[in-house]
């Protein structure tokens, strides 16, 4: 006989009651009879927000993304509206991407709400996360839901919450919608559509948002500089090529070559092992069509459209990818610049950045006398920041992992303004007769050789949970003193929001929200962060390093991520 734990076959037991319909039941049985282990892992528990909202492996179960977790977390969040909202025609956008049952998981979102009474406001087709976080705003929402499992492999789903300014969800709102959805039983959800307040939108929203998006991303570039620029685009089977393409046209860009076997969308995403412009592997077709056609610069989008990965030529004419932390630099710095030559920068402007990005953002702000904001991982925190000081402009931010935002037009990255605003840089120093490569190594020289290395430790189910957990235990309860043969100065311990100057023998309170992230700064001004993520099964280590070395820097940067990465016992 198989075991099963009582505690797990308790909340199986509520799945196999009539509310469920008769198939949902019957795969249920078959589990308990004969996966025992995936039996567990769909129910020990409920799936959480993260960073990015709720995302998961599709399947039954309240660990998993369906049609019943997915309602039940719709008709918590109708509660929480109504009560917010009272009085008031309450209306919610939603968006979905290129994934399995993306589609029809919109459709059942949109039946909830609106069996609730709530204008629903559907794209009939596929389109980028970042047009639905327009999209709230434009049509004047107060809420927005885009079905989107991001760069996730293909057997994931997910379900990013947006509030009325267009961001992601952030305290309180996160915490009490959480407590109104696990108050819930399943069987309180309204599942039968009132189709008369569902409302297909499409093209007049993505004209709006394409006449922003460029208003937003371009800066007086020559017609003659656009037409001398070369551009491979992939959209890596997902959202991004119902836009950019549009978006690039629009902005003057005509020499533009898609990767034609990766346009379709296509939730496998066949051509790639994972649709993730952070691995080189992923933009591997897109380079090889830039060395047929002597491009100027790649530029591919994960699924859901919100980063972007780059690559340009060097100064041996090879084509190499830029990391999120170089990208952001290069954007950064160029925006600065280019509102300095407007003569726009007053003192009442702002950058931001995340707390395991690079810290040459904050190097370049100061250069050009811009305040400089810095929070925890995930754009919504950005977006916070904007909605937290209206005194101030924002001019753009980003993060490590290949997201930027260009203005405040929309409140999440945006992979279609990002990429519009990578190809003004590139067309701008190529017309200048240097290149966004030289470009980059210019703003190194000024402000230092920084190298940036993200690894990524994958640990999948409950197993790996507790693994994550075991190895944040040990960096917390015996840390570092040295790394890398560097004395450690300064540890931060967000989830106790607090930081320790060791050379001052102080300890501080950190002006943060509480998250589960260690960062160990050391004396030769390396940084190194641990941080479990919040939407996969991953434990991720973040380390920056720097040299004021002219000449062998490559060679010492490599030499110190390596001790660092042998430290730590990863790789």
């Amino acid at each position: 006989m198989i075991y099963v734990d009582p505690k797990i076959l308790a909340r199986v037991n509520k799945w196999l009651t009539p509310f469920f319909d008769e198939k949902t039941q019957h795969e249920i049985k078959e589990m308990i009879a004969y996966d025992p282990e995936g039996l567990e892992d769909s129910f020990y528990k409920n799936l959480e927000f993260g960073t990015g909202g709720m995302r998961g492996i599709m399947g039954l179960g309240d660990n998993r993304i369906n049609k019943y977790t997915l309602g039940k977390n719709t008709q918590g969040l109708s509660n929480y509206l109504k009560k917010q909202f009272q009085n008031q025609e309450i209306k919610v956008a939603i968006a979905y991407d290129c994934r399995h049952n993306s589609k029809e998981f919109a459709k059942v979102v949109s039946d909830v709400f609106s069996a609730n009474g709530i204008k629903v406001f559907l794209f009939s087709e596929l389109r980028p996360t970042p047009e639905l976080s327009f999209a709230v705003k434009l049509l004047d929402c107060q809420a927005g839901i885009v079905l989107t499992a991001s760069h996730n492999p293909p057997e994931y789903n997910g379900y990013k919450v947006y509030w009325e300014d267009g961001g992601q969800l952030v305290p309180p709102q996160d915490g009490e919608i959480i407590t109104e959805i696990n108050s819930l039983k399943y069987e309180e959800v309204k599942f039968e559509a009132n189709e008369n307040l569902i409302q297909f939108i499409d093209s007049e929203v993505d004209e709006a948002f394409a006449k922003a998006s460029i208003e937003n991303g371009t800066f007086n570039t020559s017609q003659e500089a656009k037409d001398n620029l070369k551009i491979v685009f992939t959209s890596l089977h997902g959202t991004s090529i119902t836009m950019i393409p549009k978006v690039l046209e629009q902005a003057g860009y005509k020499n533009v070559s898609i990767v034609e076997a990766q346009a379709e969308p296509n939730g496998n995403f066949p051509t790639v092992k994972s649709p993730n412009p952070e691995e080189p592997a992923a933009l591997k077709m897109a380079l090889e069509l830039a060395e047929e056609e002597n491009a100027d610069i790649v530029i591919g989008t994960d699924p859901d459209c919100d980063r972007l990965g780059v690559a340009v030529r060097n100064d041996k004419n090879e084509m190499v990818l830029l990391n999120g932390n170089q990208t952001m630099v290069l954007m950064t710095h160029f925006l600065l610049e280019q509102w300095q030559k407007a003569g726009k920068l007053n003192g009442k402007q702002f950058v931001a950045s995340t707390i395991v990005s690079t810290p040459m953002v904050e190097k370049v702000a100061a250069h050009f006398n811009v305040k400089y904001m810095e929070g925890l991982t995930g754009f919504k925190w950005i977006a916070k920041m904007i909605k937290d000081h209206p005194e101030l402009e924002f001019i753009g931010g980003g993060e490590e992992s290949f997201g930027y935002l260009v203005g405040d037009f929309v409140r999440d990255k945006d992979a279609v303004t990002a990429t519009l605003l990578a190809c003004e840089i590139a067309a701008q120093k190529k017309h200048a007769g240097g290149s966004m490569f030289q470009y980059l190594n210019a703003i190194y020289s000024q402000f230092g050789n920084y190298r940036e290395h993200l690894i990524s430790v994958t640990k999948k189910g409950k197993k790996g949970a507790e693994e994550i957990a075991a190895i944040m235990k040990t960096l917390r309860e015996n840390p570092f003193t040295e790394i890398a043969g560097s004395k450690v100065i300064r540890l931060d311990d967000v989830s106790k929001n607090q930081t320790t100057d060791f050379t001052k023998q102080e300890t501080l309170s950190l002006n943060l929200p509480k998250s589960n992230v260690l960062i160990y700064y050391t004396e030769d001004g390396s940084k190194i962060a641990a941080r479990p993520s919040g939407t996969e099964p991953k434990i991720k280590f973040y380390i920056s390093v720097n040299t004021l070395e002219k000449d062998t820097f490559e060679e010492i940067l490599q030499k110190k991520i390596d001790a660092i990465a042998a430290q730590l016992n990863i790789s």
